[in-house]
């Protein structure tokens, strides 16, 4: 388990942040850093934009499963069939919400790992026979800000970016339930408190970690903002076009 998780992730993401900072103008690693996020966001892009359209799938039938909520009472079994076969007839997976953070976790161990390693010029021993060994490398971001140490001042902007993509998921959710079930209103409330929560534990461990780690979780939720924004402003637009009227 452990080769296949090197070989799959954690080789990979060294190699491509020491190459980073071997071809980049300056060899700054804290630019390697920030165009290594980059790229890890758009291998992730797919995943994250299959979870926002299954959220936003979820949303929209809402009114049907509590519909069937009412017609089957406490038919507990009846319902979750019926339940399902919507699910099916609307290819909704509600599992397919949490795969991208079920990816991302195990990259984010690897990317802990690789900056550990690359911020103190070690492990070049995984490195790829085309990845260049660059012997020794400078832990900073343009040349004064020190990434091998914790940085409080990331690690608060990390927190903020981390409030905001709750924010607006948080937002938008509130907008798209309006029929005050309680199982959407235990979603909401737990919705709340974790939009709360984690930006506190993303500043409490950027305070601990090196602040390498903070510019790409910083960077990180200021990307999945961003692709938030474009999503829904993309799924509006498509559901203002009005439907064409059926042939006669």
């Amino acid at each position: 388990m452990v080769a296949f998780y090197n070989a799959i992730f954690y080789q990979p993401i060294f190699n491509a942040l020491i190459f980073l900072h071997n071809v980049l103008p300056g060899h700054d690693i804290g630019l390697a850093i920030i165009f290594l996020t980059i790229v890890i966001k758009l291998i992730l892009w797919p995943f994250q934009t299959r979870m926002l359209r299954s959220q936003k799938a979820l949303s929209d039938i809402q009114p049907r499963i509590e519909a069937l909520k009412k017609q089957y009472g406490t038919d507990k079994e009846g319902l979750g069939k019926a339940v399902m076969e919507l699910y099916s007839k609307e290819k909704v997976n509600p599992a397919s919400s949490c795969l991208p953070t079920l990816i991302q976790l195990p990259v984010f161990i690897a990317l802990y790992q690789s900056l550990s390693h690359g911020l103190k010029s070690s492990g070049f021993d995984l490195l790829y026979p085309f990845v260049a060994n660059p012997g020794t490398i400078q832990p900073t971001l343009l040349g004064f800000l020190n990434l091998s140490t914790p940085s409080i001042v990331l690690a608060l902007l990390a927190g903020v970016a981390q409030y905001f993509q709750a924010k607006m998921m948080v937002t938008r959710q509130q907008a798209a339930n309006t029929n005050g079930a309680k199982d959407e209103a235990m979603l909401a409330t737990m919705n709340k408190q974790m939009l709360y929560m984690m930006p506190v534990v993303t500043v409490f461990i950027g305070w601990k970690l090196p602040a390498g780690l903070s510019l790409y979780w910083c960077l990180s939720n200021v990307l999945t903002i961003a692709q938030q924004y474009w999503f829904f402003k993309k799924k509006a637009a498509a559901d203002a076009v009005p439907a064409a009227p059926a042939k006669m």
